[in-house]
């Protein structure tokens, strides 16, 4: 049962993570690549309660990433979304994808349809995307939607270390450019 809602792109279906998503997270997070900027690598166990923190996050936020799901084949393609845990710099709207779903438009195709989300739907006055400043794919796709650095951040606990670029726009912003 989805809990929450379904939005379709051209080519995607974004929903609610569902426990059937514990392969495709677990594969997004044993893959080096992809899962370099969203944590390191996780065993199983620690990507599950990844999933059931998601997943929590809709019933105690009211939001939280979606599973991305790929029309054409129905396959889990990775999770991309608004997200905003205690202690967070803001209200994030972030991505990650697996390597075989990357280069293929599909982040900027979701990630938009999520802005318009947190700021219609949510009410987001303020969009950011937390990237290591290595991340250069991460950056790219930042700036395609408009944003720009605003300000470093450092992580808080328990992500050890590491401080991020902070992207960002104002819905104002957003909803300006989405329509040109």
């Amino acid at each position: 049962m989805t809990r929450g809602p379904v939005i379709e792109t051209p080519r995607l279906i974004l929903r609610p993570p569902l426990a059937e998503d514990l392969d495709g997270f677990c594969e997004l997070m044993a893959d080096e690549d992809a899962a370099k900027f969203i944590g390191g690598l996780q065993p199983r166990a620690a990507v599950w309660r990844t999933l059931c923190i998601m997943s929590g996050a809709w019933t105690i936020r009211g939001f939280s990433m979606f599973s991305v799901i790929e029309k054409s084949t129905g396959n889990w393609i990775g999770r991309l979304g608004p997200w905003q845990p205690e202690g967070w710099p803001g209200t994030e709207v972030g991505w990650g994808l697996l390597t075989s779903a990357q280069g293929r438009g599909y982040a900027a195709e979701g990630a938009s349809a999520a802005m318009d989300y947190a700021v219609d739907i949510l009410g987001f006055t303020e969009i950011i995307h937390c990237i290591d400043p290595k991340n250069a794919p991460s950056i790219k796709l930042a700036e395609r939607l408009g944003s720009r650095k605003l300000r470093e951040a450092v992580a808080p606990a328990p992500i050890p270390h590491t401080v991020w670029d902070v992207y960002g726009q104002t819905a104002d912003a957003w909803r300006a450019r989405r329509l040109e």
